[in-house]
């Protein structure tokens, strides 16, 4: 069956793949995967975000099929896809970076005195309902790094990922309950509980 399918031609396979044939959507993968993969490397210098970028890509492709090409070069726009998954990797690390410094001004103007004045067990519902708002595998992750004091390496190795996705992951998952909660001064206490 699979030898049938690897004659076809991309535009074939896209008609199948359209109504959810997973056997076009294989020969595709195994079709353009590695090159692919050797492009977005050769953008990022990172193995594994180069890995995690790859599978992004095709796990949209699987989502949402409608969005490819009938007609055209299905190469061309695959390539498209990696550039643009590159560079929102990039910009988004980029605000990565400049959170993280906002975050540890934030946290260096905070005075005891309003730390004090926080309800504790308030703040600590209003954090446990921004985590149940998360969504599964982010929560997961999130549960796993906070609750279980477990290593982004071991979470990694639990859920069978990258460490660099488990990274991705609880900072996503610190952006959303941190904006959850930035209406009241109890976002200010929670980063300081839970970054490390």
């Amino acid at each position: 069956m699979t030898t049938a399918y690897s004659t076809y031609t991309d535009q074939e396979l896209i008609v199948l793949l359209k109504n959810a044939d997973e056997m076009a959507f294989t020969v595709i993968y195994e079709r353009y995967w590695r090159v692919l993969y050797a492009h977005i490397f050769k953008m990022l210098r990172d193995e594994n975000e180069a890995k995690d970028l790859v599978q992004d890509l095709f796990s949209g492709i699987w989502i949402n099929p409608n969005n490819l090409p009938v007609q055209g070069s299905l190469v061309a726009f695959l390539y498209t896809m990696a550039r643009n998954k590159v560079l929102n990797y990039l910009r988004h690390n980029k605000y990565r970076d400049d959170y993280l410094s906002s975050l540890a001004s934030f946290e260096s103007e905070m005075s005891n005195a309003t730390i004090e004045q926080l309800d504790e067990k308030e703040l600590l519902a209003a954090i446990e309902r921004e985590i149940e708002k998360l969504p599964p595998r982010m929560r997961e992750v999130f549960e796993l790094s906070r609750k279980h004091n477990m290593s982004n390496k071991e979470i990694a190795a639990r859920l069978g990922t990258s460490d660099e996705t488990v990274k991705k992951q609880i900072h996503n998952s610190l952006k959303v309950i941190r904006s959850g909660l930035k209406e009241s001064a109890g976002a200010g206490l929670m980063m300081l509980m839970f970054m490390r």
